[in-house]
């Protein structure tokens, strides 16, 4: 008779198999803290038992990329979650449009006015917005963050680095927007303020689901340590 495992067995997902199942527990075993009954990571999860970390990792780029320099902020451990594909996509399209409407602008104002001079801020954009279109995708996969015990931490930027660490109960408010193209695309922008401005957090380009499931996960987890629970 052979010794059963510590943990209880459970039933392969039939359209992932051994091995992304074995991933996914994995994934899930790191991301919650010992000892934490009421942390983000033991998590919330839905009507159909599916893990909250799936939700969040849905459509969202592979892995975090770090900067190439020795002095770069360490990831540290722990699961990082990452934005969706779609975000590069949609500011791919917003820095385009802007693109075009810069370069029509001093087209149409050469014609009428018969003036060169509008072509010399219209060059500066254009430059700009380029230079833009081309990092935007290695932009992209810069951001993360990441569900800890007592905060959320928060991280962006290639030459510029950034890492926020967000207690939990010190959230006061935790608020998603997305405009007209976010919704044509499926994602939105996850703000949470608190009482210091300077620890406010916007994570952007996060699909429908991830920042309605993020956002519920935060709200109950503040209430409970707020209460002390």
């Amino acid at each position: 008779m052979t010794n059963s495992p510590d943990f209880p067995e459970r039933t392969p997902l039939p359209a992932e198999g051994e091995g992304a199942e074995r991933e996914a527990v994995e994934r899930e075993a790191v991301a919650r803290p010992e000892g934490v009954g009421a942390g983000p990571a033991a998590v919330a999860r839905d009507a159909d038992g599916v893990s909250a970390s799936r939700v969040l990792d849905e459509g969202t780029f592979p892995r975090i990329l770090e900067p190439r320099g020795a002095g770069r902020l360490p990831l540290g451990d722990g699961t990082w979650h990452q934005l969706a594909r779609a975000y590069v996509r949609v500011q791919l399209i917003s820095q385009g449009a802007f693109l075009v409407v810069v370069l029509a602008a001093a087209f149409a104002l050469q014609f009428f006015l018969h003036v060169p001079w509008p072509w010399i801020p219209a060059g500066i954009l254009s430059v700009i917005t380029v230079v833009g279109l081309i990092i935007t995708p290695r932009q992209a996969r810069s951001f993360g963050y990441q569900l800890r015990r007592d905060d959320l931490v928060f991280r962006r930027g290639i030459l510029w680095q950034r890492v926020v660490a967000v207690p939990y109960g010190r959230m006061q408010l935790v608020d998603i927007t997305h405009g007209p193209l976010d919704r044509g695309f499926g994602i939105a922008q996850l703000k949470l303020v608190t009482a210091a401005a300077s620890t406010g957090v916007t994570i952007p380009g996060l699909t429908q689901s991830a920042a309605e499931q993020l956002r519920d996960t935060l709200i109950a987890v503040a209430e409970t340590r707020r209460t002390g629970l």
